[in-house]
C-alpha cells in the first residue's frame, strides 16, 4: 500500500478525540471531588485512560458508607457513561488508523493510554487516598509543596516524550510495513506464476511492496487477509518493464497484469520523520537523566553511583558479628602465631611498647601455599583482637568503572580512621597489588595500577595516621609490588608454608576430635601425619572428612582404619572406578608400565618406599596408580634427583622393552622428569656446562625479557634433553637385566590388581640397598601404649618439609590423554 499521511480532518479528530477524553476525565474528577466532600475518606489521586472502569468505580465503593444511596447511584451511572463515551472515541481512532493504511501496534495505543504514565496534570489534595502509615494531610508542609511541581514537570515530558514517540511511530509505518523480504525467483514462481498478486507498489527506493489476493496460497500456508511482501530491486525504472517480460514468458494476458503504483515521497516528509525521530530520542534521553538527577536528590550526592563507590567491606569485633575461631583453634604454625599476636598484644597494650619507644608495624603479609592457614589466621586475629576488623577482598575494589577502586580504598581508610585503633584485612591482595607494568598502557593495568597507588598513599602517605594496622594475605607474593612489600606499608612478612611431620600430626589430632573413632586420635594422627607428606591444612581436614563420609557410606558405628587408608588414596590419586573396564591388551600395558616404576624404584637406592600400587582405574582419569612415602628433607643432592628420574620413567621404558611401543599413559611421568631436569640445570647449578647459575623460574606463559641468551637457552634445552635421555637409558638397562623380576610383579598385578609393600617383598625379596622406610599396615592396629614398632619405621625421618622444587615424586600413575 502506498505511504500516506494524515489529512487535516484527521489531525483534527485525533486532537478531538484527545481533548474529549481530558474533558470526560475532568469532568469525572469534578463529580468525585465534589461527592467526596462531604465524606472523611480520600480517593486515589490517579487515574488512568485505560483503567477508567477499574478505578474510578471502586473508589466510589470508598465513599458508600459515607454517601447516600441515591447519590451514589446516580454517580455510578454518570462514571459508567463516562466510560462507555471514551471506549467509543477509542474504538474511532482504531477504525481511523485502520483506513489510513497504518497498523499501530496494540502494545503502543495502550502505553500512551493507559499504562501508568500518564496522570492528571491538576491534583487535588482533598482527592488523595491516605494509605496505612501516611502522614496526615496537614503535616505534609513544606515537602509537599517541593514535591508538586516536580511531579507536574515530569508528567509533562513524560506526555511530550510520548506524543513524540507515537508520531514518530506514525511516520515510519509507512516504511516498516512491507513484511518480510522475497528474491526475484520466489515472486516469480512462487506467487505471479500461481496467480496470487493483487498489485505491486514502487517506491523511491530500491523496495517493491507486493500485495498478495486474500486467500493466497504462498509458501506452503493460506493468507486470509491481504499480506504485503517486500522485494529488492536493482532500478525501479526498469522494473515495470521487467514485469511484463515476465508475465508474457508465463503467458499472461494483457488484461491480467499485476497492477503497479508508483509513489513519491517528498524531501520535506523525510525531514519531518528524520526530526521526530530524533526529537523522539532526545526526549528519551532527557527523561532518563532527570530521573537520575531526581534519584539523586533524594539520595543525596551522586545517587547511586555514590553508594557503588563506597568500601564493601565485613565488619568484625566492635558491634560487629565476632567469628568463632580462636588461636587455639589454629593447630600448627607455631611461628606464624607468635608474630601474629604481638599485633593483637599491641592493640591491647599499646602503652607497654611505647614506653620502650617502639614503633610498631604499620602491616603484615601472610604468604604462603593454598590451603595452609592463612584466612583461619585471619579470623583468629578478628576475634581475639577485640577492636574492628575489616575485611575485604581484592578482587572487590577493582570493577568496570575507572577509578572505582581508587575511591573504594579511600572509602576504606576512612571507615578505618573513624574506628581507630582498627585493622583492615585484605584477602588475596596480588589482585590489586601486582607490580605496575612498563610500558604496558592497557585500560586494565591502569585502572590497577590507580588501585595501587592509592592504597600506598593511604597505607603510608602524607595523612596517614597511626591506628589502622593493615593484614593482607595472598599465595603469589612474588607478582607483589615493590613499594607494597617495603619497610612501613607490610612491615612483616609472615611465611605459613606447608606444614611439617610434627604440625601435620597436631592438625590431625584437631580434625580427628571431631570423628568417633575405634581409638584415640594420638593413635590414628601419628601414622596419618606420616602417610601425607607435602599436605597442606586443607588436605589434611579433607583426608579426615572423606574417612567420616565412607564410615558412614558403609553404615560403620564408628571411623576406622581401613576408612582413613579410602580417604588418602582418594585424595592422592581418586576413588577406584571399577565401571572403567580396560580390554585385555591395555590391561596388560598398564601392569607393566606400574611394575616399571616400582621395579626400578625398589631396586636404586636413593628413592622413596613403596606403599601400594594397583591397576584400578581412578575417578582423576589415572589408569594405574602407585603410592610412595617420601623422606621429609630439605636438601637433595644430584644422585638422589637422577634417581628419582629413573624411577619416573621406569613405565615409558617398561612399554619399550615389552611391547616394542610406547603408548600415551606417560604423558605425566615426562612432565615431572622435564620439570626436575630442567631446575637442576636453571636453578640448582648442578651442570658443568651450563655453570653455576640460577635463574628464576619462568611463567607458565613463557612471555617476557629472559635474563639470559638464545645461545645460552639452547644449550641449557640440549644439557635438560642429554640428562632426560641419560635417566630412561639407565631405567632401561635396570629392566632389561631384571626383565625377571618385571615379569613376575606384572603378571601377580594383573591377578591381584593390587599390591603393597610385603607383597612386593615376597615378590622379589628385599631391597638390596637395606630397608626402606614404610608404614606398616599392621602398625595400625597396634594398641595406644606400644610404640616400638612405630618408633622404628620413624627412624631416620627428619621432621622437615620436602623441598617441591626439586621434583619429589610422592605417587605415580599412569595416565589417560
Amino acid at each position: 500500500m502506498a505511504y500516506r499521511l494524515l489529512s487535516s480532518s484527521q489531525t483534527s479528530y485525533l486532537r478531538q478525540f484527545g481533548r474529549n477524553c481530558l474533558r470526560n476525565l475532568g469532568r469525572s474528577e469534578a463529580r468525585l471531588r465534589q461527592a467526596s466532600s462531604t465524606s472523611t475518606r480520600y480517593v486515589n489521586r490517579s487515574f488512568h485512560f485505560s483503567d477508567l472502569q477499574n478505578s474510578l468505580i471502586p473508589c466510589l465503593e470508598c465513599t458508600t458508607n459515607r454517601l447516600g444511596q441515591r447519590t451514589t447511584a446516580r454517580l455510578n451511572r454518570y462514571v459508567q457513561k463516562t466510560v462507555r463515551q471514551v471506549q467509543a472515541e477509542y474504538r474511532g481512532f482504531c477504525r481511523l488508523l485502520s483506513r489510513s493504511g497504518m497498523e499501530v501496534p496494540q502494545s503502543v495505543v495502550s502505553r500512551l493510554f493507559g499504562i501508568g504514565l500518564l496522570q492528571f496534570l491538576r491534583t487535588t489534595p482533598g482527592l488523595q487516598q491516605q494509605r496505612p502509615g501516611d502522614r496526615p494531610p496537614g503535616q505534609q508542609g513544606e515537602e509537599d509543596g517541593q514535591q508538586q511541581p516536580n511531579d507536574d514537570t515530569m508528567n509533562r515530558l513524560r506526555l511530550v516524550v510520548l506524543v513524540f514517540f507515537l508520531l514518530s511511530l506514525f511516520f515510519m509505518q509507512g516504511q516498516n510495513d512491507g513484511g518480510r523480504m522475497v528474491s526475484w525467483h520466489e515472486f516469480i514462481h512462487d506467487m505471479l506464476a500461481k496467480g496470487e498478486v493483487s498489485s505491486v507498489d514502487v517506491e523511491d527506493s530500491d523496495v517493491v511492496r507486493i500485495h498478495l489476493q486474500p486467500g493466497a496460497q504462498v509458501f506452503g500456508r493460506k493468507h486470509f487477509q491481504s499480506t504485503v511482501y517486500s522485494m529488492r530491486v536493482g532500478n525501479t525504472e526498469t522494473f515495470e518493464e521487467k514485469l511484463r517480460r515476465a508475465e508474457s514468458d508465463l503467458g499472461i494476458s494483457p488484461q491480467d497484469n499485476v497492477k503497479v503504483t508508483f509513489s513519491h515521497i517528498g524531501a520535506g516528509t523525510r525531514l519531518m520523520s528524520t526530526l521526530l525521530i530524533t526529537g523522539a530520542l532526545l526526549g528519551s534521553l532527557m527523561l532518563v537523566m532527570m530521573f537520575v538527577a531526581r534519584s539523586a536528590m533524594n539520595q543525596g550526592g551522586l545517587g547511586g553511583f555514590a553508594q557503588m563507590t563506597q568500601a564493601k567491606f565485613t565488619q568484625f569485633g566492635a558491634g560487629g558479628k565476632v567469628p568463632n575461631v580462636k588461636f587455639s583453634d589454629v593447630a600448627g604454625l607455631k611461628e606464624a602465631k607468635q608474630e601474629v599476636m604481638e599485633f593483637v598484644d599491641y592493640l591491647k597494650a599499646p602503652k607497654r611498647y611505647l614506653d620502650l619507644g617502639a614503633k610498631f608495624p604499620k602491616g603484615a603479609l601472610l604468604l604462603g601455599p593454598p590451603g595452609c592457614g592463612k584466612t583461619l589466621l585471619a579470623k583468629a586475629v578478628a576475634t581475639e583482637a577485640q577492636v574492628p576488623f575489616l575485611a575485604m577482598a581484592g578482587s572487590e575494589f577493582v570493577e568496570m568503572i575507572g577509578g572505582l577502586g581508587a575511591a573504594r580504598v579511600r572509602s576504606l581508610f576512612k571507615e578505618a580512621r573513624k574506628k581507630h585503633p582498627c585493622i583492615i584485612y585484605i584477602d588475596e591482595i596480588d589482585a590489586i597489588g601486582r607490580k605496575r607494568s612498563q610500558g604496558n598502557f592497557d585500560g586494565r593495568s591502569g585502572e590497577e595500577e590507580q588501585t595501587l597507588n592509592q592504597l600506598l598513599v593511604e597505607m603510608d602517605g602524607m595523612g596517614t595516621e597511626q591506628g589502622v594496622i593493615v593484614l593482607a594475605s595472598t599465595n603469589r607474593a612474588d607478582v607483589l609490588d615493590d613499594a607494597l612489600l617495603r619497610p612501613g606499608r607490610l612491615d612483616r612478612h609472615i611465611l605459613i608454608d606447608l606444614p611439617t611431620l610434627a604440625e601435620r600430626k597436631e592438625i590431625f589430632e584437631h580434625h580427628l576430635k571431631a570423628l568417633t573413632l575405634k581409638r584415640s586420635t594420638s593413635t590414628f594422627s601419628r601414622r596419618l601425619a606420616e602417610l601425607t607428606p607435602g599436605m597442606s591444612g586443607a588436605d589434611v581436614a579433607n583426608i579426615c572428612n572423606e574417612a567420616a563420609l565412607h564410615a558412614a557410606r558403609e553404615n560403620n558405628k564408628v571411623v576406622e582404619t581401613q576408612d582413613f587408608e579410602h580417604a588418602v588414596e582418594r585424595v592422592i590419586g581418586g576413588t577406584a572406578k571399577k565401571s572403567k573396564v580396560l580390554n585385555q591388551e591395555e590391561r596388560k600395558v598398564v601392569a607393566y608400565h606400574e611394575s616399571g616404576h616400582a621395579l626400578v624404584g625398589w631396586l636404586l637406592e636413593h628413592t622413596d618406599a613403596l606403599l601400594k600400587v594397583t591397576i584400578v582405574p581412578r575417578t582423576s582419569a589415572a589408569l594405574g596408580f602407585a603410592q610412595y612415602l617420601p623422606k621429609e628433607q630439605y636438601l637433595y643432592s644430584q644422585e638422589e634427583l637422577f634417581d628419582r628420574m629413573c624411577m619416573a620413567l621406569g613405565g615409558r621404558a617398561a612399554e619399550a622393552i615389552i611391547f616394542n611401543r610406547v603408548t600415551t599413559g606417560a604423558s605425566d611421568d615426562l612432565k615431572k622428569v622435564t620439570k626436575m631436569a630442567y631446575a637442576q640445570i636453571k636453578q640448582f647449578g648442578m651442570n658443568p656446562n651450563v655453570g653455576y647459575l640460577s635463574f628464576p623460574e619462568e611463567d607458565n606463559n613463557g612471555l617476557g625479557k629472559k635474563p639470559f641468551s638464545k645461545h645460552l637457552a639452547a644449550l641449557m634445552d640440549e644439557e635438560a634433553r642429554r640428562l632426560v635421555a641419560r635417566a630412561y637409558y639407565q631405567a632401561q638397562e635396570i629392566l632389561v637385566d631384571n626383565k625377571d623380576k618385571l615379569d613376575v610383579l606384572a603378571e601377580a598385578l594383573l591377578d591381584r590388581e593390587v599390591l603393597n609393600y610385603s607383597d612386593v617383598v615376597d615378590l622379589l625379596g628385599p631391597p638390596p640397598h637395606g630397608p626402606k622406610k614404610t608404614v606398616q599396615v599392621a602398625g595400625w592396629d597396634l594398641d595406644e601404649g606400644d610404640d616400638a614398632p612405630l618408633q622404628n619405621l620413624s627412624e631416620g625421618v627428619e621432621q622437615d618439609k620436602p623441598i617441591t622444587a626439586a621434583g619429589s615424586v610422592s605417587q605415580d600413575s599412569n595416565s589417560q590423554p
